[in-house]
């Protein structure tokens, strides 16, 4: 028998941090829950970042997950947007681990990869697979899809972690 570990997917982002969790019981994956977190965009940088924190809190709060995933950020051909992009990737991961989570990191490749079974898929390919193998996961945005997408990453990549740290 298999112990049942539930994994927390995050897509970061100033205006959309995508949150999913998946259960993962043995090699069945079961949809748990999904949102968007939003802070105001009139809102300071620092208050931005410190509203991700605490609604990823939240989240970890309601639904305890055991792990955690997130993806890397991209560079952008605007550097500005790569940055504000990898300060919002900071708060979370920070919050993740603050929370006591390992937090696996993935390309945006990697995930669509593992997902639709192409580094080169779209956001609608990527929403399409996450509601095939999550059909209970409704009423998505694309950020949301994202992080569900990211959390089955992760579980598909547990393995691979544990024998990294061990070897």
């Amino acid at each position: 028998m298999s112990q049942s570990v539930r994994i927390l997917g995050v897509d970061p982002g100033l205006r959309n941090t995508g949150w999913g969790i998946i259960d993962l019981d043995g090699p069945r994956l079961s949809w748990v829950a999904h949102g968007v977190i939003k802070p105001k965009t009139t809102l300071p940088m620092s208050e931005r970042l410190s509203y991700i924190i605490r609604e990823l809190n939240i989240v970890i709060d309601t639904h305890k997950p055991d792990e955690s995933g997130i993806e890397e950020t991209f560079v952008n051909k605007n550097p500005k947007s790569t940055l504000l992009l990898g300060q919002a990737r900071g708060a979370a991961m920070a919050g993740l681990s603050m929370a006591g989570l390992t937090v696996a990191e993935f390309a945006a490749t990697k995930v669509k990869q593992c997902v639709v079974g192409t580094g080169a898929a779209d956001k609608d390919q990527v929403a399409f697979m996450i509601k095939r193998l999550l059909p209970k996961a409704e009423a998505m945005t694309a950020d949301a899809a994202d992080a569900l997408a990211i959390a089955i990453t992760t579980a598909n990549h547990r393995n691979v972690r544990s024998f990294r740290k061990s070897a």
